[in-house]
């Protein structure tokens, strides 16, 4: 009763189900309080599964709005097979708009695997990872920057250890029709939900479309086309459910991928500095190239430290907040790479 994690979502029955994933936690002004996170569920007999969730950091708002928009849009005689919409995640970060929960002060995508009787992030991630994805063959997690970065539009995915579950997550990607695909390296055992997807034994894939605490009619478009391509391509649905989608978006198309495994591609700050940024997200640079520089507002005399890329490659993120202590990131470069 007090610990836990629990659902009154029923997984076996057609049609359409709101509810909520429910999380005890006990605070002063409630003794017996639970987060309540709302869940959509829609089934129409068998077919393919999909979870889709948004909201994991709560101060990315691309997901959020799109998930919203299709409880709305979808309906069961829509699909053939099962969809779960989750699309406030982490719904006191969510909330309080801030990347992890003010509950707790954990950052939800790093708390998996999880634990049964942690904090309430961890129990989550738990239920997540043990439970939940189980449920499904096929899970999409959609990011963004959030408040501080920019971030190019795409999709992305976790390297898999084997080449069948590899190119199965590449075809799942190049579907989504997204200029941009990512392949990061973070291992079988990174706290994060595109690896607890892989320990679940399901397809993990996940995006990010656009950032800054703001929304775009571009960022928009280009999340609601790869949502109609994703759920075309699995069986689930026969049409568009997000009408128009792809016009007003300069980010869909034909696909490069883009790897990420090195941290020679980001440009960190080494001291308190104030950054001006000499590339934009989405601009081709060249190692050596300059990628801005580091001014010191304590000492004007002093000379900036100009930043040079290390790596020749595409620029999927940058600092959006100038004023940046020792450890931000600043600047980040996707290289171009082949698909497996």
């Amino acid at each position: 009763m007090h610990t836990g994690v629990f659902t009154d979502i029923p997984f076996d029955q057609d049609g359409q189900h709101h509810g909520f994933i429910s999380i005890p936690f006990s605070v002063d002004r409630s003794p017996y309080y639970q987060i309540k996170i709302p869940v959509y569920r829609l089934k129409n007999g068998d077919g393919p599964r999909l979870l889709l969730m948004a909201g994991n950091h709560g101060d990315e708002y691309e997901g959020e709005i799109c998930l919203s928009k299709l409880t709305r849009l979808l309906k069961p005689q829509d699909i053939q097979g099962e969809v779960t919409l989750i699309p406030f995640l982490n719904l006191p970060a969510v909330m309080a708009a801030r990347r992890g929960s003010p509950l707790d002060h954990e950052n939800l995508n790093r708390c998996f695997p999880g634990d049964p009787s942690g904090t309430p992030s961890r129990r989550l991630a738990y239920y997540l990872e043990h439970d939940l994805f189980g449920r499904h063959d096929v899970v999409f997690d959609i990011h963004s920057g959030g408040t501080t970065m920019a971030h190019l539009p795409l999709v992305l995915a976790e390297e898999q250890e084997k080449q069948e579950r590899m190119q199965a997550v590449e075809s799942l990607l190049s579907c989504m029709d997204v200029r941009y695909a990512l392949i990061a390296r973070n291992g079988a055992q990174a706290p994060t939900s595109m690896a607890a997807a892989a320990r679940a034994g399901i397809l993990g894939i996940s995006g990010e479309f656009g950032g800054g605490g703001a929304v775009t009619p571009h960022t928009l478009a280009t999340l609601e086309h790869a949502l109609n391509q994703l759920m075309l391509k699995l069986g689930i649905t026969r049409e568009r459910i997000f009408p128009h989608s792809a016009e007003n978006s300069p980010y869909t198309g034909s696909m490069s991928f883009l790897s990420l495994t090195s941290h020679e591609q980001a440009i960190y700050a080494t001291r308190r500095g104030w950054f001006e940024p000499a590339a934009e997200v989405g601009d081709e640079v060249r190692e050596g190239q300059t990628a801005g520089w580091l001014h010191d507002f304590q000492d004007c005399t002093a000379p900036q430290k100009e930043l040079k890329f290390k790596v020749s490659g595409v620029v999927i993120s940058r600092r959006l907040s100038v004023d940046s202590e020792a450890g931000d990131c600043l600047i980040q470069v996707g290289v171009l790479a082949a698909a497996h």
